[in-house]
């Protein structure tokens, strides 16, 4: 894919301007039809050779305004030119029509797909290697990189260095208010919101939040792990700068936790105590449950981004990605179910303790849902929320509007991916 001069010089969506452009000739000349056939109706006839007919011929084709005939004139003429509108529109469209994914691999030939490590939802996709069993046939060579976080990932997204990735929203936010180049195409459905936590070390006399004011806290910058420390340390009523933050990725802050050289670290998977890391040396002060809420999944979304380019000129490429990604998260959610009922095997399912019918009836419903759903509202509106709160509190100068069309791929509802 080329990247250096595209990017530099085409902000935004240039097929949409193009768009734009084609629908505004095409009302041009629709509306010259339209006139066309109605102006006969406002207009004498002159034929100074024989005024009788002259008269005659200008009753023709002139009716009053507001009477039957006149109206119906006006009609046939507005249908006219809708028809014709129709006809070109199709036209333009038939000449405009996406090439075939083939055509797209032909000219893409490689796609680099980014993601944080520990992100289950991308080691599912390249373990059942399911894009490459729709795409390599067709010559794709795909190639995977692994990140220690979500900032990074953009970081190298704005600089094409790879195509497709996924992450927290929050690194969004930070990315964009450093004018970078990329585009949020589609979020989770369900985030594991069981896999962010705060940290403190088994050994640690803190035990509350509360207790976090003048302590060494490590979180990754721009990443969700910042606005959870924020937002966890307004519950507490701890500004900023009663602590001392240490800003490090998470892969450098692990042998200074181990060795007791910060006192809370906030942090994601694959560190946070979810069931694959239960020996982890520490425990947990606070969650997202604990911080948010029943809100915690719209607090901290989950997003997939790609570059502008794949967007545009690889549409039926993004396509297959999203659609085996949603077909990865409907069977992590499926082995997760199945991991339910292995484990309840021994109980009667009528004796289940309220919570384990809960959660059982939970896993069941998600397992046959998307795992994966359009940019909407109330996406937008937890980013925004996360923008103005990072602006109120200086860490980001200027204000981010998140529904900016070059950043945020806004798609209808029964979205087909």
């Amino acid at each position: 894919m080329a990247v250096s001069s595209y990017r530099r010089e085409h902000r935004g969506w240039t097929w949409f301007t193009i768009s734009k452009s084609w629908k505004a000739l095409l009302i041009a000349l629709s509306s010259a039809a339209t006139v066309a056939v109605i102006a006969p109706a406002y207009s004498k006839v002159a034929l100074p050779l024989n005024p009788a007919s002259t008269a005659r011929t200008s009753q023709q084709i002139s009716y009053p305004p507001g009477t039957t005939l006149w109206l119906a004139q006006y009609t046939v003429a507005l249908i006219l030119g809708v028809v014709f509108l129709a006809a070109l529109d199709r036209f333009v469209g038939r000449r405009q029509s996406p090439e075939s994914l083939a055509k797209e691999v032909s000219k893409l030939r490689k796609l680099v797909i980014g993601y944080p490590d520990g992100m289950t939802i991308f080691e599912q996709l390249r373990s059942t290697r399911l894009l490459e069993k729709r795409l390599a046939s067709l010559g794709l060579a795909i190639e995977w990189r692994q990140y220690p976080s979500a900032s990074s990932l953009l970081n190298d997204l704005n600089q094409g260095s790879i195509h497709f990735c996924g992450g927290g929203g929050t690194a969004s936010i930070f990315s964009q208010a450093a004018d970078h180049l990329f585009v949020r195409v589609a979020r989770e459905k369900y985030p594991d919101v069981d896999s962010e936590a705060i940290l403190v070390p088994l050994d640690s006399t803190i035990t509350n939040l509360r207790e976090l004011r003048d302590k060494r806290i490590a979180f990754d910058e721009g990443s969700s792990a910042h606005y959870v420390l924020v937002r966890a340390l307004e519950s507490a009523g701890i500004s900023l700068d009663e602590i001392e933050p240490c800003m490090l990725p998470q892969r450098d802050v692990l042998p200074l936790f181990v060795s007791g050289l910060v006192d809370a670290w906030v942090v994601w998977m694959p560190y946070a105590l979810t069931d694959q890391r239960k020996s982890y040396p520490g425990r947990s002060i606070g969650n997202l449950h604990s911080i948010f809420g029943d809100k915690a999944s719209h607090e901290v979304p989950t997003l997939y981004y790609a570059v502008p380019e794949l967007v545009s000129d690889y549409p039926r490429i993004l396509k297959v990605i999203l659609e085996e990604l949603n077909e990865a998260g409907v069977l992590i959610n499926v082995l997760r179910l199945k991991d339910f009922l292995h484990q309840q095997a021994s109980s009667d399912g009528d004796n289940l303790d309220p919570a384990s019918k809960s959660e059982l009836e939970l896993l069941r419903q998600r397992s046959l849902e998307r795992s994966l759903v359009p940019i909407d509202e109330p996406a937008l509106f937890s980013l925004q929320q996360q923008a103005n709160l990072f602006h109120q509190f200086g860490i980001i100068e200027e204000r981010v509007n998140v529904r900016d069309a070059s950043h945020t791929l806004r798609t209808r509802q029964n979205w087909t991916f």
